[in-house]
């Protein structure tokens, strides 16, 4: 016995086309994206999956690397949320998305490690599923400076997705700057 395809009559492909939504060009702004906060990271596969997520959007996904015992952190994390939540930096360049990882987590196995997280806190933005190294925050003092982390901020959504490289100048250059 042979399978037999299905036939989908033209009459009912000519209804279902003819109901989908048109998308027109129009000539007015549109809106800007929200900022996206995320909940708190505590597996690699949780960040791979907002990673990923974040890539399909075309929005960058600023890490925070924390643990529950980082007094500094405890400080910085305020300021960096506000900026985000608040304020709404990023927005009006298509938007960013938040998430905290909590190094502390007993699941979180050598991630620190991959991304060359060697101290708290810690700010990585990923363009693309790709770790932008070499704008990667480490010092508190620019943390704690809420105009500079304003730019910072402003500087990876306007990024909008797109990956600078990375590896940059921290890898010499061998995946691609900017």
């Amino acid at each position: 016995m042979k399978p037999q395809s299905l036939q989908i009559p033209s009459q009912l492909t000519r209804k279902l086309l003819s109901s989908a939504p048109r998308r027109c060009f129009s000539n007015t702004i549109q809106r800007p994206a929200e900022n996206r906060i995320y909940s708190n990271v505590r597996t690699p596969d949780e960040l791979h999956t907002l990673t990923f997520l974040s890539a399909t959007d075309n929005r960058p996904l600023i890490t925070f690397w924390t643990a529950s015992w980082c007094s500094t952190c405890q400080a910085v994390k305020p300021l960096v949320k506000d900026l985000i939540e608040k304020e709404k930096v990023g927005e009006q360049e298509g938007g960013l998305g938040f998430v905290e990882v909590e190094i502390d987590s007993t699941l979180i196995g050598d991630l620190p490690m991959k991304f060359l997280i060697t101290s708290m806190p810690t700010l990585l933005a990923f363009s693309r599923q790709e770790p932008q190294m070499e704008t990667k925050l480490t010092r508190p003092e620019q943390m704690k400076d809420k105009n500079f982390l304003r730019e910072w901020l402003l500087n990876e959504a306007r990024r909008g997705g797109r990956a600078g490289g990375s590896g940059g100048r921290a890898f010499g250059g061998l995946f691609g700057g900017r």
